[in-house]
C-alpha cells in the first residue's frame, strides 16, 4: 500500500495516517510526518588557479537534468551580503547586471547554466556563487560554491 501525491506543495506537510482492518489481528495504523522544503541548498568548494578559467556547475549533481526549462539566477557573496548578477529565463538569453563592476566582461552562461568566470582574481578568493533554480513557485534548489584562487 502506497500514497503517491503529486504536485507537491509546502502545504501538504504534516502527518498522514494509513490504517487497515486484517483478520485475525484487527485494525492495524501506521503513521508518518511528511515535510516539504520549499528550498534546498548544497555547498561546493572549488580550487582554481589564477589564469585559468574557472567554471562552477549550476547544480552539480544534476548534471543530467535540463536546466533550460527553469528560470534561474547566480548571485555573488561576501561578508553575508549577496548580489544577484546573471538572470536567466527559459529559452531567452542570459541578462548580466551591470550593478556587478566586480565581473564585467569576466563571466559568462557556459552549456547546461555553468558560469564562467575567467581569468579568476585573488580577489575572488573566499567569494560564494549561488545558483538559484526556480522549478515550481514554491520550490527552489541551491547550490552555493566557494572559491579559493591560488597563485603559483
Amino acid at each position: 500500500w502506497a500514497l503517491h501525491l503529486k504536485n507537491v506543495t509546502v502545504s501538504l506537510s504534516g502527518q498522514y495516517e494509513c490504517t487497515f482492518a486484517t483478520y485475525p489481528y484487527g485494525t492495524k495504523a501506521a503513521k508518518i510526518h511528511l515535510t516539504v522544503k520549499a528550498e534546498e541548498e548544497r555547498h561546493y568548494l572549488k580550487k582554481v588557479w589564477l589564469n585559468e578559467t574557472l567554471e562552477i556547475p549550476c547544480l552539480e549533481d544534476m548534471t543530467s537534468e535540463n536546466l533550460s526549462t527553469y528560470p534561474l539566477k547566480w548571485l555573488v557573496g561576501e561578508n553575508g551580503r549577496k548580489e544577484e548578477f546573471v538572470t536567466k529565463e527559459p529559452s531567452c538569453p542570459a541578462v548580466y547586471k551591470n550593478s556587478s563592476m566586480l565581473y564585467g566582461q569576466r563571466v559568462l552562461l557556459g552549456f547546461n547554466n555553468a558560469l564562467k568566470v575567467s581569468p579568476p582574481k585573488i580577489t575572488d578568493d573566499g567569494r560564494v556563487f549561488s545558483c538559484h533554480v526556480l522549478y515550481h513557485p514554491e520550490r527552489v534548489q541551491k547550490s552555493s560554491t566557494t572559491v579559493r584562487v591560488f597563485g603559483k
